[in-house]
């Protein structure tokens, strides 16, 4: 054989190895990945069998598994204590016993605060007459001593009506009273003046001597249901004579009692009422 002849069977033996080697590898790479879906396929195969005879056993115990199953013990263990010590306690039933007691503690927060306002009503209201007898007992003790000064016998009672305190002089004797009940009036203002002597507060005390004052009552009211009845019949504003602010409030009550209207005009000592036609 020439020598030229053998370096081309050189060249085609290289060129076959080549190519084998190339085919071999390929194979090579290929077949892992075959194998891998073989045995993934066959896994797959077990499971599915393993589901229509009842259910998939699971290869191996995992974690998640295993903590569900140990909260599972746990829970069946607490259910059995609860029914040996009388039965479960049902949420339904907490939740309604904090809704009984939050509603039971606000009808007690209610009647507290009820019970507290009644409380400091009734306080108050006692104060309050506690403070009218305080009055009277001031001016009772400064008339007492003025009837000792003057000579002059007399009895005297003292209450309260409404929001002032009244004191009244029993007596026959009308020199406290003076004409048109001026001494009266005077007397009155200097019991006033001793009752802030004593508690340190002004006073609405009311006085009266001899009855003069209820007698006086009496005859407003008449007067006023006169001038009452004179507007009606005329429609005109009806003029009262000159009267001290006892009086005045008096024939006002009767005014407005009968749907009218009153008002007060001029200046002390000559101010009067004025009854007018309903507005």
């Amino acid at each position: 054989m020439s020598e030229e002849q053998g370096n081309k069977r050189d060249d085609e033996l290289t060129a076959e190895e080549q190519a084998a080697e190339q085919t071999a590898a390929e194979n090579y790479s290929d077949g892992p990945d075959e194998h891998t879906d073989a045995d993934q396929e066959a896994v797959e195969e077990a499971v599915e069998d393993e589901v229509s005879e009842g259910g998939p056993v699971q290869p191996d115990d995992s974690v998640a598994a295993k903590k569900l199953e140990a909260q599972d013990r746990a829970d069946d263990e607490a259910v059995e204590d609860e029914v040996s010590e009388g039965g479960p306690v049902q949420p339904d039933q907490e939740d309604d016993s904090e809704d009984a007691e939050e509603e039971s503690d606000g009808d007690s927060d209610k009647d507290a605060e009820q019970s507290d306002g009644s409380e400091s009503r009734e306080s108050s209201s006692s104060d309050a007459e506690d403070a009218l007898i305080e009055e009277a007992d001031a001016a009772a003790d400064y008339l007492e001593e003025l009837l000792d000064i003057a000579d002059l016998d007399g009895d005297i009672d003292t209450y309260s009506e409404g929001d002032r305190a009244h004191v009244s002089v029993v007596t026959d004797s009308e020199v406290l009273v003076g004409r048109d009940g001026e001494v009266l009036e005077a007397l009155q203002e200097l019991s006033r003046l001793a009752v802030l002597t004593t508690t340190g507060h002004r006073s609405r005390l009311m006085l009266d001597v001899a009855g003069h004052r209820e007698k006086r009552r009496k005859e407003l009211q008449l007067l006023a249901q006169d001038a009452i009845n004179d507007v009606n019949e005329t429609g005109e504003p009806v003029r009262l004579a000159p009267m001290n602010p006892f009086e005045r409030k008096i024939v006002h009550d009767a005014v407005k009692a009968a749907g009218l209207f009153s008002e007060s005009e001029g200046e002390e000592p000559r101010r009067r009422v004025v009854v007018q036609p309903a507005k």
